[in-house]
């Protein structure tokens, strides 16, 4: 079965110039509010390009960010170094084995579908037991599900976005779409057509998320030593039901 970090690496070039066409940024504010009630140092699981992260530690929020991927991980220093910020709390690592002393946080975020990343129930098991070892007794847990990719119709070589980059590059993007209903997969297949002074290059990459309905997770999460604390069905903590729009849930560690 293949890892839920492939693509990553390849994906970190385009991650921001897409999600600034496509991702609205109400869920930076959301786990700002949230992580400025925490006495202690916060924890972003997948924190890639700091699209989270920055806004966080720029609030003055005593951040801790991790990630497997190499590349996403320099755009972040990048950012954190344009906006003056300290660039120790960026770790690179594996969320299945967080390499932090037990209890050492009292805060773990989970944003933006990072735990449907996770392609095997082994590996969201390893991961929640990871994140209670170091999350201290009463400490919060909040992740943020995707609904809508067991939804995704699929397609091929459909053209989804188009327009300029940075340093006079013309970006394309041709994205396929394949469901695996049985095991709960959407696979998304990128080409990323890089268009400048005349020349075109392609880049091919992979990324596939699993849906994990709330329920679920809940029932999982009580299994890793957490307690239901709320579910919210959009970023001003709106009522959830199985239509939202988001799916959050908020666990405490006991």
């Amino acid at each position: 079965m293949r890892e839920g970090w492939s693509g990553w690496d390849a994906y970190a070039p385009f991650y921001d110039w897409e999600n600034a066409r496509t991702r609205k940024v109400a869920d930076v504010r959301f786990w700002r509010q949230l992580a400025a009630r925490s006495r202690g140092r916060v924890l972003e699981l997948g924190c890639g390009t700091g699209r989270i992260a920055v806004p966080l530690a720029r609030a003055g929020v005593s951040l801790v960010g991790i990630d497997r991927s190499a590349p996403m991980l320099a755009q972040a220093h990048r950012k954190f170094r344009t906006a003056r910020l300290r660039t120790s709390g960026l770790v690179r690592g594996d969320i299945r084995a967080l390499p932090f002393a037990p209890a050492h946080f009292t805060m773990v975020l989970a944003p933006y579908g990072i735990l449907q990343s996770l392609l095997s129930d082994r590996d969201l098991r390893a991961t929640l037991d990871s994140i209670a070892r170091v999350l201290a007794t009463g400490g919060t847990l909040g992740i943020d599900l995707v609904p809508d990719v067991p939804r995704w119709k699929e397609y091929r070589n459909r053209l989804q976005l188009r327009g300029p980059a940075a340093r006079g590059v013309d970006l394309t993007l041709i994205e396929s779409v394949r469901q695996d209903r049985r095991k709960r997969l959407t696979t998304f297949e990128q080409r990323y057509l890089e268009r400048k002074d005349g020349r075109v290059a392609e880049h091919r990459f992979e990324i596939a998320f699993r849906t994990i309905p709330v329920r679920a997770m809940v029932t999982r999460l009580e299994r890793a030593g957490f307690v239901l604390d709320a579910v919210v069905g959009d970023y001003q903590g709106g009522p959830w039901d199985e239509r939202a729009d988001v799916w959050i849930i908020l666990a405490k560690k006991v």
